[in-house]
Formats: structure tokens, C-alpha cells, sequence
């Protein structure tokens, strides 16, 4: 098994994560703006992005059921590569749960997701307030663990690169960015 992921699964991980900041960054911005149609442009745009990510994540756990990541450092304690294992699986379910939330939401609350503005997606729910304003509160929450367990995986990572001072955190990076 190598020590550095795949630049597939490198290429992935940025991709995503940088969807992530900006989808997250997008949604806190227009979560408080007034209903306009600035505001309408702007929940497609996260719609949009949504799906993306969600697709880049499906694409991302493919790409990982034939390419196992490399192993933790065996310096590691045994509970301590576990906890990584779970948290890495709650980052995928919670990468899934998400724009799946919004798409549940947005269909409770009877506004189509119509992804890059051509190819609509079917409601998953039918039309109902009450259900739509609890998915809004089951996405924010969602999204604000997400936020929670993402600082967590890079203090752990800059853990890894500044205190352990192993290779955990170089073999996610791009070749030469350690350099």
C-alpha cells in the first residue's frame, strides 16, 4: 500500500473541501437576507453546489471502496486510529446527509432543486410546512456539526504535521506543496 493517497483521492479531497468552505459560506451569507431575487440566485447557487458536492462524494467514496487510503502511523494507539476511523465516517455521512437534508427540505417546502438551472431533480417529500421548517433546522444543524467535526480533522492533521511531526497530513497534500 502506498504512504500517499492517489492524486484521485488527492484531487477529491480539495475539491470537496473547498466546495464545502464555499457552500457553507454561501449559506450562512444568504441564510438572514431578505426574500429578493438576489437571494433567490443566491439559494441556486447553493442548490446548485449542493448537488455538485453531493456528487463529488459519492464519486469520492467510489473512488475509495478501490483505493483504500494508506495506513495510520503504527506509532498511533490503537484507540486513537480507531476515533480517526469513525470521524472520517461520520465526515462521509454527514458529506451525504447534507445536500440530501436541503433537497428533503427544499421539497417539503414545495421549491423545486433544478440543478445549474436544466436538469430537475425530483421532490423526495411532498408539499408540508411543518416538515419543511424542521428539515431547515436538521440542515443548520447538520451543517454546523460538519463545521465542528471539520476543525477537528485539521487540528488533528496540523496535529500530525507540527506535534507528531509525521507524514499524516503530506500524503493528503498535492505533490511538491511540502516542499
Amino acid at each position: 500500500m502506498s504512504a500517499r493517497y492517489t492524486p484521485v483521492a488527492i484531487a477529491l479531497h480539495w475539491l470537496v473541501a473547498l466546495g464545502i468552505f464555499g457552500t457553507f459560506a454561501l449559506g450562512f451569507y444568504m441564510e438572514d437576507l431578505p426574500f429578493s431575487p438576489a437571494k433567490l440566485q443566491l439559494v441556486s447557487w447553493h442548490k446548485w453546489a449542493g448537488v455538485t458536492l453531493f456528487a463529488l462524494v459519492c464519486a469520492r467514496l467510489a473512488w475509495r471502496l478501490g483505493h483504500p487510503p494508506p495506513a495510520l502511523p503504527d506509532t498511533m494507539p490503537a484507540l486513537l486510529r480507531r476515533a480517526a476511523g469513525a470521524a472520517h465516517g461520520l465526515l462521509y455521512l454527514l458529506m451525504l446527509a447534507i445536500p440530501v437534508s436541503g433537497w428533503l427540505m427544499s421539497s417539503a417546502k414545495g421549491v423545486p432543486t433544478v440543478w445549474f438551472g436544466v436538469l430537475p431533480l425530483p421532490d423526495l417529500v411532498a408539499k408540508d410546512k411543518a416538515l419543511g421548517d424542521f428539515l431547515e433546522g436538521t440542515h443548520a444543524t447538520l451543517n454546523y456539526t460538519l463545521l465542528a467535526l471539520v476543525a477537528a480533522h485539521v487540528g488533528a492533521a496540523l496535529k500530525h504535521h507540527f506535534v507528531d511531526r509525521d507524514d499524516v497530513l503530506a500524503r493528503m497534500l498535492p505533490r511538491g506543496a511540502t516542499k
